[in-house]
């Protein structure tokens, strides 16, 4: 009888749990013997549920945190370790293989062959280079430009599967606000799925994609990806687009896994470049022809706008940003300080001495934010939290460019004004071409 070879896969509830799904669940060359956790307060110490991971494994699968890594290698004689989270630099992740190789296994990274399933329907896939490009609004006017022509479409989110019972987020289909009830959403969930209800739309999630995928495909003459982090898509495109960010100039291959989405592009976008340095969208543009020549590059407007601008104007503002923008996507600022800026808000608050527990950790986690309140809400422990937070604060006005209506899931004691930020419409016009393009490719048109 064969030796299995024993595994660790390293992830953060997304990447990890799909490539286990896809490659090893029943594979019985190998013995999945554990998942560590970063980035995700609270995931370790569950279990990948049984209800998930097969025959092979009837009581499911223990989940630790990455910190116990080179304990769990040398404790359990792992063979090899599977890395499977992005957003990350090179020297992060070579960092993680030097401690994987040091305590005596080999370290892995998992490609598109492995891991992409196949669909019945044509997929166009929108990605990025770094959280934060300005993927969802790309994504979601290709989502209405679908529509307006006639046709059916799911749009399939990266996974964000943060609940305590893994089991409930197998599959999870979203199209009306009682959904995001339903299935207890955080604000990072929230920030993904609630625009596409606003316009109609129809948008799943969870945990197994085969599974998802298959649901979707009822309903839907295409699938729009819609990437999450910088990773690359779980299904097989027939189009993929990337967006890069020039406020990031050199991230784009200088990240992992976002320098894949580059290479493998059929068309990028270099975004915002209405607010960006000329300098820094001609980097962008070399290193995309350096490394891609044949994609087609398009440049990309995003415009932000204020609900009621008259209620920034000369006030002292709390700027709150989209959670994953600012925190692990590197930004120092986002659509809300943009927006308080071009409304001329009197002051921009520095946020930090307000912070309690969790989001107190989180300034401290990520130094480089001063006067952004990032929208932590990975439960409702952490929700509470920011409303605290926000209540405490000195401030006329709360300023929030998270993409949901906070006054939704936050009880706060001041107004709050709302900011939008979309594609502009010489983009849209860019993007209307492409998809004509897409649709006579693939016999819909």
């Amino acid at each position: 009888m064969f030796q299995k070879i024993k595994v660790i896969i390293m992830g953060a509830a997304g990447r990890d749990f799909h490539n286990f799904n896809v490659y090893f669940r029943d594979n019985e060359k190998y013995d999945v013997v554990a998942f560590t956790a970063t980035q995700i307060p609270d995931i370790s110490g569950r279990k990948y549920p049984s209800e998930l991971s097969g025959s092979l494994y009837p009581n499911g699968i223990r989940i630790y945190p990455e910190e116990k890594l080179t304990e769990l290698i040398k404790d359990k004689e792992i063979d090899a370790v599977v890395f499977a989270y992005s957003d990350i630099p090179y020297s992060y992740v070579m960092g993680k293989s030097a401690l994987v190789n040091a305590a005596g296994a080999d370290f892995i990274l998992q490609g598109p062959k492995s891991t992409m399933l196949v669909s019945n329907k044509p997929v166009i896939a929108v990605c990025a280079v770094r959280t934060g490009c300005g993927k969802s609004q790309v994504s979601r006017s290709i989502f209405k430009i679908l529509k307006s022509k006639g046709f059916q479409v799911a749009s399939i989110r990266h996974p964000m599967p943060y609940s305590m019972d893994l089991a409930t987020q197998m599959c999870q289909r979203f199209a009306s606000y009682e959904d995001l009830e339903k299935y207890n959403c955080t604000i990072e969930e929230r920030e993904e799925y609630e625009p596409y209800i606003e316009m109609g739309g129809v948008i799943y999630a969870g945990v197994d994609y085969e599974r998802i995928l298959r649901e979707a495909e009822k309903e839907a003459d295409v699938i729009i990806w819609d990437g999450g982090n910088n990773d690359f898509p779980f299904y097989k495109p027939n189009l993929l687009i990337t967006i890069a960010d020039p406020h990031r100039a050199g991230h784009e291959i200088s990240y992992y896994p976002g320098e894949v989405n580059l290479r493998s592009a059929d068309v990028v976008i270099i975004n915002k470049v209405n607010t960006a340095k000329m300098g820094d969208i001609e980097t962008v543009r070399g290193n995309t022809i350096s490394v891609n020549p044949k994609a087609k590059i398009i440049e990309g407007v995003s415009f932000v706008t204020a609900d009621d601008k008259g209620m920034i104007e000369g006030k002292k503002v709390l700027v709150v940003e989209d959670g994953p923008t600012v925190t692990h996507g590197s930004m120092k600022y986002g659509a809300g300080t943009i927006a308080a800026k071009e409304n001329n808000a009197k002051e921009i608050i520095d946020p930090r001495s307000y912070a309690i527990d969790s989001i107190k950790e989180t300034f401290e986690k990520y130094p480089h934010l001063t006067n952004a309140l990032p929208a932590m809400g990975y439960g409702k422990k952490q929700i509470n939290e920011l409303e605290q937070t926000i209540n405490n604060a000195d401030c006329d006005v709360v300023v929030s460019s998270t993409p949901i209506d906070l006054t939704r899931v936050l009880k706060v004691n001041k107004p709050i004004v709302r900011i939008r930020y979309g594609v502009g419409e010489e983009t849209v016009k860019e993007l209307e071409s492409i998809v004509e393009d897409f649709l006579k490719t693939n016999n819909l048109l």
